[in-house]
């Protein structure tokens, strides 16, 4: 039997009270329930990039950081990827975007999805980001999940109260999403 494509479950914010990274592990395991593809995360906060220091413009992938060929190398190691992240004040974290700008050829042809969340679902910041994947030539499904969660959903210290009763309205479109990156990796 052949390997299963890997597609990352981007952790895209490294906030130390962040609820992210338990977000992107429910997304992780929702899409890996009855998967043929192999669903990875990827947590930014532990790659731990600087900002970005490569002197020259990354589509010429001459890397002169160490630390920037091992993000490229992770980076190729991944068939797609599904970024998850909040919305700031309606746009992306910006350690998200330090991620994507230190590559560029990596990312070329590379199938991609995102979960994004907010008191209104994070739609301004998915619309953002979806500009840059594009810029990067990536190919976008056709599916993406703009989960909201509201004031009554985190505690006093912004934590979730009940992370599976929150999300779980979200499902199907994960569903959604395993096919279509599915469809596309078995394209490719």
């Amino acid at each position: 039997m052949p390997d299963k494509k890997r597609v990352a479950v981007v952790i895209g914010s490294t906030r130390p009270t962040r609820i992210c990274g338990g977000i992107a592990t429910w997304v992780r395991d929702s899409l890996r329930e009855d998967s043929d593809l192999d669903y990875d995360l990827l947590d930014l906060a532990e790659v731990g990039l600087p900002f970005l220091d490569e002197p020259r413009k990354a589509a010429l992938q001459r890397y002169e950081h160490d630390h920037t060929r091992a993000w490229s190398q992770l980076v190729q190691s991944y068939h797609g990827f599904v970024f998850v992240f909040p919305q700031y004040n309606w746009g992306y974290p910006a350690v998200l975007k330090n991620a994507v700008d230190y590559l560029y050829r990596e990312w070329h042809e590379r199938p991609a999805s995102l979960l994004t969340y907010g008191t209104r679902g994070g739609g301004k910041a998915a619309e953002q980001f979806i500009s840059v994947l594009h810029g990067l030539h990536m190919r976008l499904l056709d599916t993406h999940v703009e989960a909201v969660i509201t004031e009554q959903d985190v505690d006093e210290d912004g934590q979730l109260r009940d992370l599976y009763s929150t999300l779980q309205p979200n499902r199907d479109l994960l569903r959604k999403i395993d096919a279509e990156m599915t469809e596309a990796l078995t394209k490719s």
